[in-house]
């Protein structure tokens, strides 16, 4: 059910929109790449040769990893495509 000048389907298309461009950006953040570190570039602790096995390229270790991890940038929370807000502008 189409509303106002949206043509039917069009929240589908958002909906599916928003959902490739998520995973356009989840898959361009780099992989580790190259060869691995024998010792974490931010902590200096060894690696263990189990992981650096499992993630070719590895940099640091387990635990300055769940640190960088458990940091995440600010995004903003509106979907632009949906907001009415975009549409007065």
């Amino acid at each position: 059910m189409a509303g106002g000048w949206a043509k039917d389907g069009a929240v589908s298309e958002q909906i599916e929109a928003s959902i490739s461009d998520e995973l356009a950006r989840m898959n361009a953040r780099r992989a580790p790449a190259g060869e691995s570190l024998t010792h974490c570039a931010d902590c200096e602790e060894e690696i263990p040769e189990a992981r650096r096995l499992a993630i070719p390229g590895v940099k640091l270790c387990i635990d300055c990893q769940e640190e960088r991890d458990g940091v995440q940038r600010q995004r903003g929370g509106i979907n632009r495509r949906g907001s009415k807000d975009s549409q007065l502008k």
